[in-house]
């Protein structure tokens, strides 16, 4: 059975929900839960620029499996928000990664305002995305080229998903469990998790 590959981008000051939703729902998902032949789908890895232990909002601690120059190859790369993205999206060396991966994995997901991560390299011009409530004014004023959505859990521009802030990352993450493995797999994972989410048809 294939195994997805996923990164999930920390850095300081990242919205601790931003990442550990994401986090909890892929790696609880299961096929065949509980029979002999069950089989977790998905191998999360965490990065930071340099692969140091970072500190997240309200001071949680964390350390990273890679840096930049160790990550592998990743087929979903997750880059969450908080307030630290403020500093970020003015750090040349994470947008310039951020952009290399972009042309490797087979989707990238922001959540919250991760998602100005993206549309500073230009990534999200002429497509449909979201970012935080708090935060769509913002994106409309200073990204012009983007189709700025609001009142929605996530975009699917194929490639590219974006979601709305926090614990919109969960929903998200949802939506790429049922993307990649079907309804059932992710009603399972919700049940699981006692997660009350509706899947639409």
């Amino acid at each position: 059975m294939k195994t997805w590959k996923i990164g999930i981008l920390l850095f300081d000051d990242v919205d601790v929900l931003d990442f550990a939703g994401p986090f909890e729902v892929f790696a609880v998902t299961m096929i065949n839960r509980g029979e002999s032949n069950s089989h977790s789908p998905f191998d999360i890895s965490t990065i930071s620029e340099t692969g140091n232990a970072i500190i997240a909002s309200n001071g949680l601690k964390i350390t990273p499996d890679y840096s930049f120059t160790t990550a592998p190859y990743f087929d979903l790369l997750i880059i969450p928000g908080g307030k630290g993205t403020r500093k970020e999206v003015g750090n040349k060396v994470m947008l310039d990664w951020i952009y290399s991966k972009y042309k490797e994995v087979k989707w990238l997901t922001s959540v919250c305002t991760g998602a100005f991560l993206l549309a500073e390299k230009g990534l999200l011009d002429g497509k449909k995305a979201t970012t935080h409530w708090a935060s769509i004014e913002r994106m409309r004023n200073e990204y012009p080229l983007i189709n700025v959505v609001d009142n929605s859990k996530f975009v699917d521009e194929d490639k590219i998903v974006t979601s709305a802030g926090i614990s919109a990352g969960i929903h998200m993450s949802f939506h790429m469990v049922r993307k990649l493995l079907g309804k059932t797999v992710a009603k399972d994972t919700a049940r699981f998790m006692e997660y009350d989410i509706e899947f639409k048809d």
